[in-house]
């Protein structure tokens, strides 16, 4: 989409300004707009807003969706270490279980959310592992759970942190064991800027008309490295639909066309609507002369 854009503003140049096209890397987990900004980004490229979009399933294709100010949730991981004491399997009571503390650490904080967090407030946490011992009749020394939080505000996030810090070393006490706790905040939540995203969303409506532009889209509690540029810059981050789940090339295997499935399928008729969206952005941005980046 990117590509197809600037080769076309580039033959036609129908715009009063510089356009930057942004191709970021390492966007899952690498965390390369914060990298790319702190190298420089926008003092060697300034620009005075910034825009992203990305497909989605399950939104009709060639349809947006986008909402002013939380679009998508900033994430934290955490991870606890329980050290107990090795015994013998026969012989617990000789030790101190770690994976009973670390399964009792980890129904605990399912009841962190829905006990501690305002529930007008947006957030989820998952415990997405744990790993203890190598051996299946003795107990281990310890114990590893890891998960991650999401939420969209950083007060949240940091009583969600308070708290695993607090029940797992509570809980861990009660059992005569003991917890190292980190807790890592990730990417920020990614925060559309008002003005910017009334300007990109009558542009999706001259587009593709005001019937397939959902302005009030539900907000996703998956995350979006774009978040680091929005921090630093006023912009819009929208969604493009990639057409329902069922979209999908014949030789792709059975399972849903969503994110991050194994068999995921790009809708190619997208490259020209989103190539479309971006080329209409530029020129209509740049068109005043009040504004000279984007």
């Amino acid at each position: 989409m990117l590509l197809a854009a600037a080769h076309y503003l580039a033959l036609t140049r129908d715009f009063d300004g510089t356009v930057c096209f942004i191709f970021q890397p390492a966007e899952e987990r690498g965390a390369g707009a914060q990298k790319m900004i702190a190298e420089g980004l926008f003092d060697r490229f300034p620009c005075d807003a910034v825009f992203a979009v990305h497909n989605w399933p399950g939104i009709p294709a060639g349809s947006f969706a986008v909402r002013t100010g939380p679009m998508m949730a900033g994430t934290a991981g955490f991870e606890v270490t329980v050290q107990g004491k090795s015994s013998h399997a026969a012989m617990p009571h000789l030790g101190v279980d770690p994976i009973l503390v670390a399964c009792q650490v980890a129904i605990g904080l399912q009841m962190l959310i829905s006990r501690s967090i305002n529930p007008v407030e947006s957030a989820v946490l998952s415990v997405t592992q744990i790993h203890a011992g190598d051996s299946m009749n003795s107990i281990a020394e310890s114990a590893c759970l890891k998960g991650t939080v999401r939420a969209f505000s950083s007060h949240v996030f940091d009583q969600i942190g308070d708290g695993i810090e607090r029940i797992s070393t509570q809980v861990a006490s009660a059992f005569g064991a003991t917890v190292t706790v980190q807790f890592t905040k990730n990417y920020p939540p990614t925060i559309n800027d008002a003005a910017q995203t009334e300007f990109a969303t009558a542009v999706m409506r001259g587009m593709v008309g005001e019937s397939r532009v959902d302005r009030n889209t539900p907000l996703t509690l998956a995350a979006e490295d774009f978040s680091y540029m929005l921090r630093a810059k006023p912009g819009c981050y929208a969604f493009i639909g990639n057409d329902q789940v069922t979209h999908r090339m014949t030789d792709h295997g059975n399972g849903p066309c969503i994110l991050h499935n194994s068999s995921y399928d790009f809708n190619d008729d997208l490259v020209v609507v989103g190539a479309s969206y971006w080329v209409r952005l530029a020129e209509a941005f740049l068109r005043s002369g009040v504004h000279k980046n984007a």
